[in-house]
């Protein structure tokens, strides 16, 4: 996604939730280097549920090496042909790449004046990119940072209906090791999210 400059106005609690979407974004968007992994490994979490899983996935990262996580990341994601996993909001409504979803994202992303950057090729409605957007729009990456209210009305469209079932298939995914603990993180995290807006609509 193309980004303004970033906005620093905004709650230490929006920052941190922006910093794990986006941190979720780059873990799903390619193989991990060495240095995410090793950024992954030092992370530390505290005595709640999603403490608890980023410290299991800071310790499966200590011990994964690069070229396991590329094999593990194309297994998934990439394949012969295809992934065990197909990452799209589309695939995870309909059944089918490319279909209504898909289009609804990009008329919410023109509203907004969010754009695909020019060497990005994916479907926008991958869960790579719905990351890396929530994170843009906490922190104003793509303008004014949203407010409460627009955030919950994007995330209730786009991200609640089925990011959930995804990261709940990666943890349980035949070739997840390092993304099960990845897929762990995500699948609490979008659960605290959903509380969150919830009580927040009133």
């Amino acid at each position: 996604m193309t980004a303004t400059a970033r906005t620093p106005d905004i709650l230490e609690e929006d920052r941190l939730r922006a910093d794990l979407y986006d941190f979720l974004g780059v873990l799903l968007a390619a193989p991990p280097p060495r240095a995410l992994l090793g950024q992954t490994a030092s992370l530390s979490g505290d005595d709640s549920t999603l403490g608890a899983a980023i410290q299991a996935m800071a310790r499966v990262a200590r011990v994964t090496r690069p070229e396991a996580a590329e094999r593990e990341f194309n297994a998934l994601f990439i394949g012969l042909g295809r992934g065990e996993l197909l990452p799209y909001a589309s695939y995870y409504l309909t059944g089918f790449l490319n279909e209504k979803p898909l289009a609804l994202l990009r008329s919410d992303m023109a509203a907004r004046g969010i754009t695909r950057a020019e060497n990005v090729f994916e479907p926008e409605d991958n869960i790579a990119s719905l990351m890396e957007m929530m994170a843009g729009l906490i922190t104003g990456r793509f303008g004014t940072p949203a407010s409460l209210a627009d955030q919950r009305l994007f995330w209730n469209r786009h991200i609640g209906p089925w990011a959930k079932h995804f990261f709940s298939d990666l943890e349980a995914a035949k070739a997840s090791v390092l993304y099960a603990s990845v897929g762990a993180v995500g699948r609490i995290f979008m659960e605290i999210e959903r509380e969150g807006f919830r009580m927040s609509a009133g």
